[in-house]
């Protein structure tokens, strides 16, 4: 099938369920790869992506078209690991005072965080999380027009939170050495 990713999505849109199967395997493992580096975890990254594939076919019929649909989702996939993560840290906040469970479970999540490698803690540091979720982009491939769009900011405040971020892993890593 020679037809383009835009197309796919159009006709799925319309409900034609192969258009959907076809535009899911074309864009389920980019989708995966950005949830899995926003999110640092493999099981998270895995549920995140299969809620946005189940909310996928109502989103389709927002689809204009006059934009890439990798660009389209990746910004779906962003917005979904923010709400996630305001929901993950709201409901940190209200289990702050259940005791020693909580304490047990607070230091095995640090033990785990320490056996992680030294590049993923450093992008989880990254703050504010906006220049986190730029590098992601950045770092997938894409190009500061493309993430500009994604993030619905300017390519200047793309280059700007590029090299913020490149200082402050910098400063951690002499900090760390």
């Amino acid at each position: 099938m020679n037809v383009c990713d835009e197309e796919l999505a159009l006709a799925a849109a319309g409900g034609d369920r192969e258009a959907f199967g076809a535009l899911l395997s074309r864009v389920y493992d980019r989708m995966f790869g950005l949830a899995f580096k926003l999110t640092g975890n493999r099981a998270e990254a895995e549920d995140l992506v299969q809620d946005i594939c189940a909310a996928l076919p109502g989103k389709l019929t927002r689809f204009r078209g006059d934009a890439k649909v990798t660009t389209w989702l990746y910004r779906i996939v962003v917005n979904a690991a923010r709400d996630r993560h305001r929901r993950r840290s709201t409901h940190a906040k209200a289990a702050s005072g259940w005791g020693d469970w909580e304490v047990s479970r607070r230091a095995a999540e640090a033990e785990a965080a320490e056996r992680a490698d030294w590049l993923r803690l450093a992008m989880d540091a990254l703050t504010p999380p906006e220049l986190r979720e730029t590098l992601v982009l950045v770092l997938e491939g894409l190009n500061h027009a493309q993430v500009a769009e994604i993030l619905d900011v300017s390519e200047g405040t793309i280059s700007w939170r590029i090299s913020e971020a490149k200082k402050k892993l910098r400063a951690m890593k002499e900090r760390d050495a």
